[in-house]
């Protein structure tokens, strides 16, 4: 009999949890501030949901085609209502795409991008850690602008 530590839905909520507190996080910044402030040499905020944004669905399109694409993170925004336009497209597109992937391929390997060998399940994990690591930087921005941000909490 098989167990499940946690299930392909539960997977599912807990990374659209992150997601829906990441563009909680994007709506926060002043528009300005998105595009043009960074600390210590890291990117600006809009930069960073620019590589967010290029990965779950090319990724998911790729996992349910097998067809591989090159990564492309170069930034398309020039404002923030076109980020959150995206981001809510992904969003539902996610939810679908995910919905394709068969148990099975959770273990199966992918070379994402042509460049990353891993499981699927790993290259999951790393979308989501990879996102939870922006996030983080835009908090600091936030909190260095005097804004305070969304509490980190509030996945759901």
């Amino acid at each position: 009999m098989k167990t499940e530590t946690i299930s392909k839905a539960q997977l599912l909520q807990y990374w659209q949890g992150q997601r829906s507190l990441t563009r909680r996080v994007i709506d926060a910044f002043p528009e300005s501030d998105l595009f043009n402030f960074t600390i210590g040499g890291m990117r600006p905020f809009s930069t960073m949901c620019a590589e967010l944004l290029a990965i779950p669905v090319p990724s998911l399109l790729s996992f349910t085609t097998g067809k591989i694409e090159a990564f492309d993170e170069i930034p398309k925004f020039t404002t923030k209502e076109e980020i959150l336009k995206q981001w809510d497209e992904d969003t539902m597109q996610i939810n679908t795409l995910f919905n394709q992937l068969s148990d099975a391929q959770f273990q199966q390997n992918f070379v994402l991008f042509g460049q990353y060998d891993l499981k699927i399940h790993q290259h999951l994990f790393y979308f989501i850690d990879n996102e939870i690591h922006h996030r983080g930087q835009a908090y600091v921005y936030l909190r260095a602008l005097g804004i305070e941000p969304p509490y980190f909490w509030e996945t759901f």
